[in-house]
């Protein structure tokens, strides 16, 4: 029903923005790796870097719930909230990390938010190719930004390091089912205009 798709969409919305979110309760990759982070100037580095980390994972909250309540197939919508499980998981680690550093969520979040569902509620209108082609398309981006963070990290941050390394695990898993589900590669000019936002978050949560 509409209605339930309604209050579904707002209940994860306020979930995700308020820290509420459940995920698939998987340990926290950071729980066994000692933190070395000592320097204030790195550990504040290393703050700024999961910032737009969790700002991507509230936008991949938005994107995965915009696509499942846009979609007209049951079986595609249980592989998108499953996916939308294991982003949960990647919010909440890291919410953690953010915690321990001493530093805060981006509060741009809400943007974030609505900029994902968005996106992918429209994807998901133009069918199931296209709403699948959108998941390889920002997990792609997903994957190549996580693998600079693994470089660009202070290099005794391997607390931080672990985090990233298993969501972009993650983010390759789920490109790499939505293409064998029949993804379908999205226009130029979509992906350039995807490329322009993902600077505009990374820029944005890096310092709001």
């Amino acid at each position: 029903m509409f209605s339930d798709q309604v209050i579904a969409n707002i209940d994860n919305a306020l979930r995700t923005l308020t820290g509420q979110q459940i995920g698939s309760d998987r340990p926290y990759p950071a729980r066994d790796v000692p933190d070395a982070l000592l320097r204030p100037w790195e550990r504040q580095r290393a703050g700024r870097m999961m910032r737009v980390n969790h700002a991507g994972e509230i936008m991949a909250q938005a994107l995965y719930t915009g696509q499942a309540t846009g979609t007209n197939d049951p079986a595609l919508r249980e592989q998108l909230q499953q996916a939308r499980v294991e982003e949960e998981d990647h919010l909440r680690w890291c919410e953690a990390r953010l915690r321990e550093l001493n530093s805060r969520p981006s509060l741009l979040a809400p943007l974030w938010y609505s900029a994902g569902w968005s996106m992918g509620f429209l994807a998901a209108r133009r069918g199931r190719a296209s709403n699948l082609g959108l998941v390889v398309a920002v997990e792609n981006q997903v994957e190549e930004h996580l693998n600079s963070h693994l470089d660009e990290l202070p290099a005794d941050d391997e607390r931080s390091r672990a985090i990233v390394a298993q969501m972009r695990d993650d983010e390759v898993g789920h490109a790499e089912k939505a293409e064998a589900l029949g993804a379908e590669k999205l226009p130029m000019p979509v992906r350039m205009a995807m490329g322009v936002f993902s600077k505009v978050l990374t820029r944005g949560a890096l310092w709001i």
